[in-house]
C-alpha cells in the first residue's frame, strides 16, 4: 500500500512538472515572431523542429557546432537573430557549443523547465521562444555560467563570411 502511494504521488509530480514547463512558456509569453505549427515546419529541418519547437536535445558529440573553433557569429536557426559569439565559445567537455554569456543581454530569455522531475533553466531565442537548451551555474569567469545550446539551434557565420538569407531577412527587419 505505501509503495502503491508513492509511486501515484510521484507519477503525480512528474505529470505537474511537465505541465508546467509548458505553460509557462506558451500561456505567459508572447514572441515578436509567431508562426504555425506548419509555417516552422517547412521552415526548419525534422531535427531542427524537434529542437526547436517541441525542446528536443540532441545528442551529445553529434551535433556541428560542439567542437568549432572558428571565430564568428552563432544565430538563431529559427529567426536568425545574433545569439552567441565565438568569443564567449569555450570546451566545457559536455558534447556541446558553450558559452558563458549570450551576445547581448536581450537576445535570449530564460524559463523555468520543471521537466523530467528536476529545475532547469531553459534558453530560448528572444525573437520567436525557440528552444536553444539550457543554461547552468558550472561556467567560467567573468559569469560563471554555461549556456550550454544544440548545434542544430544554430546557424553559425564565420567572421566575413556571407551571411544566409534568414540573418539577411532578421537584419533588414530590425534595423535601427
Amino acid at each position: 500500500m505505501r509503495l502503491s502511494l508513492i509511486l501515484v504521488l510521484s507519477l503525480v509530480y512528474m505529470t505537474v512538472a511537465c505541465q508546467t514547463k509548458t505553460s509557462s512558456k506558451t500561456e505567459n509569453q508572447i514572441y515578436p515572431i509567431q508562426k504555425t505549427e506548419a509555417e516552422w515546419k517547412k521552415l526548419l529541418s525534422k531535427e531542427q523542429f524537434y529542437i526547436l519547437r517541441q525542446q528536443g536535445t540532441e545528442y551529445a558529440f553529434t551535433g556541428e557546432y560542439w567542437d568549432n573553433k572558428k571565430k564568428g557569429t552563432y544565430y538563431s536557426a529559427a529567426t536568425g537573430q545574433p545569439l552567441f559569439s565565438s568569443e564567449h565559445k569555450f570546451k566545457s567537455g559536455t558534447g556541446w557549443p558553450s558559452f558563458y554569456q549570450p551576445i547581448e543581454e536581450n537576445a535570449v530569455k530564460e524559463i523555468v523547465d520543471k521537466s523530467h522531475g528536476m529545475v532547469r533553466t531553459e534558453v530560448v531565442d528572444s525573437g520567436s521562444g525557440s528552444h536553444l537548451g539550457h543554461v547552468f551555474n558550472d561556467g567560467p569567469a567573468p559569469t560563471g555560467l554555461r549556456y550550454c545550446m544544440n548545434s542544430a539551434s544554430l546557424i553559425f557565420v564565420a567572421d566575413g563570411a556571407e551571411l544566409p538569407p534568414l540573418v539577411k531577412e532578421w537584419q533588414a527587419n530590425h534595423e535601427e
